[in-house]
């Protein structure tokens, strides 16, 4: 190699400490996956009559950036955990952008403008659900079916894009597993390679998803629910078992009968469990595991007081009363807090104590390694033990009290994690929610400081509806540009979880 000689010493270029080459080579392959992905929308626009070559043409495009992005980059197929990191937090910013194709290249409705589109996209793939479209009727069903898709697939739904090339990871692949499995995880209690567990976790996922459109279907079948049918079902499956929240209707779940808000209780629920957990109760026939899981129990108790608190002011504002107000008051709940997103109704003119509740539900989240978003109750479990261990310690100083999680001493090093995330989610949070009124007042839009607060807390923890214009019967349209690229920050953000972002802005990550 030549080298430039200056005063004896030799100058040659600086190497980074990240192989761009190999990260480029393996996101290139799994955009080439996601080509795929649009057949579906595209087979059901053939069948109902819809336009179906804009989702072809968004295929193609997609297939050939993945094969150009290959083909530069070939025998550049090794990656480690540095470019791991690198792999994720761009595979979030470019599938929403290939996925945003059909909705462009309609160019019709309130996505026909490209930043509305990627907004759309971005919510649907990291689960958000927050939405800018304003008129559901002019939407298609083969485009409203996409929107769906999108956020199964950008649930754990992306792990099948990812099994065929986690063997080419090395430990790059363990890290990329824990980013599907968001939150303190104990990957270690599968004994299987990291492909393997991820075909798994896949396989659940999928049964979970068949189970809900079965479901769903005989409630339209028996006459149940006469507004669901199999489409519906399916939408909605999509759409509950990835936690993301989209619905085909401009009422969202409220358009349909009580049997299916129940079962979508249940779904979600379900969702908000740890995926580990779940095939470990359901697959390896071990359900005592779920009942002595601390994170589990603490769970479930967060979802019944804040659907009592709903549940008062319901009843005491004389909104609703009996079954109807147990059933809004216990979906809200569960939708918000497991990040599901979807509404059965205007709460926000249930009273300021369900706005308060419904805010605060924003900040917890499920459980760890489900498909939920926000801060997980995990760590909230692990702060409230770190808590009481400092207190135990002021009074015996010298005392050394291992703080312990359903049996299991947690390493300190999870401890500072677990505190250090938490904080930079708050310190986030702010910057985004003061950016918001900023701007907002910048550009004329009436943005209260506690709807701000609650765009960004719904855009953060991928929950969707927020307060305001932007709440469950309206959308985020009225926001201008600059408040639709921090929202979508945000989303993008909330879905890596944060600190793989903070690591790349480091100066080590980049050294040889």
């Amino acid at each position: 190699m030549r080298r430039n000689i200056v005063r004896g010493v030799p100058l040659v270029p600086p190497r980074l400490g990240v192989d761009l080459l190999s990260t480029f080579n393996l996101v290139g392959t799994l955009v080439t996956y996601l080509s795929v992905a649009f057949l579906l929308p595209m087979f059901l626009a053939i069948g109902v009559g819809d336009a179906f070559w804009p989702f072809l043409a968004s295929s193609v495009i997609t297939l050939g950036a993945g094969l150009a992005a290959q083909a530069l980059t070939r025998g550049r197929d090794r990656v480690g955990i540095r470019e791991g990191f690198l792999v994720v937090a761009l595979l979030w910013l470019l599938l929403p952008a290939f996925g945003a194709l059909p909705y462009f290249l309609a160019g019709e409705g309130s996505l026909a403008r490209p930043l509305d589109a990627y907004f759309e996209s971005v919510s649907g793939f990291t689960a958000t659900g927050a939405t800018i479209i304003t008129d559901f009727e002019s939407l298609s069903k083969s485009f409203a079916l996409w929107r769906q898709f999108t956020q199964w697939i950008g649930g754990m739904g992306i792990l099948v894009l990812a099994i065929a090339v986690l063997p080419r990871m090395r430990v790059g692949g363990r890290y990329l597993l824990h980013s599907e499995l968001a939150g303190p995880t104990e990957l270690e209690r599968f004994t299987v390679s990291i492909r393997e567990a991820a075909r798994r976790l896949w396989v659940l996922y999928v049964v979970l998803t068949g189970l809900a459109i079965l479901v769903l279907s005989i409630f339209g079948w028996t006459g149940l629910d006469p507004a669901m049918d199999v489409y519906e079902a399916a939408a909605h499956a999509f759409t509950s078992i990835s936690l993301g929240g989209f619905s085909t209707q401009a009422t969202s779940i409220g358009a349909f009968g009580s049997a299916t808000q129940w079962a979508l209780i249940g779904f979600m629920v379900v969702a908000g469990i740890n995926f580990l957990r779940l095939y470990q109760a359901m697959v390896q026939r071990q359900p005592g595991v779920v009942a002595r899981d601390q994170e589990i129990r603490l769970y479930g108790l967060l979802l019944l007081v804040g659907s009592a608190l709903l549940l008062a002011e319901l009843i005491g504002n004389g909104v609703e009363t009996g079954e109807t107000a147990v059933r809004h008051a216990m979906f809200q709940a569960v939708s918000i807090m497991t990040t599901a997103g979807f509404s059965i109704g205007d709460y926000t003119t249930w009273g300021p104590l369900a706005a308060l509740t419904l805010l605060a539900l924003m900040f917890i989240g499920a459980t760890a390694g489900s498909t939920g978003g926000s801060i997980k109750v995990i760590r909230y479990l692990l702060m409230g033990k770190l808590l009481r261990r400092e207190m135990e310690q002021v009074v015996h100083r010298e005392a050394v009290i291992p703080i312990r999680l359903s049996g299991a001493s947690v390493d300190e090093r999870m401890l500072r994690s677990v505190a250090g995330y938490i904080v930079l989610y708050v310190a986030i949070l702010g910057i985004g929610s003061i950016g918001l009124v900023i701007e907002s007042r910048r550009g004329g839009i009436d943005v209260q400081a506690f709807e701000a607060i609650g765009a960004a807390a719904a855009a953060l923890g991928n929950v969707g509806p927020a307060f305001g214009f932007a709440g469950p019967v309206g959308s985020y349209a009225p926001f201008s540009d600059v408040s639709k690229g921090i929202l979508i920050a945000l989303m993008w953000l909330g879905r890596l979880e944060i600190l793989p972002v903070i690591v790349l802005l480091t100066r080590t990550y980049w050294r040889a």
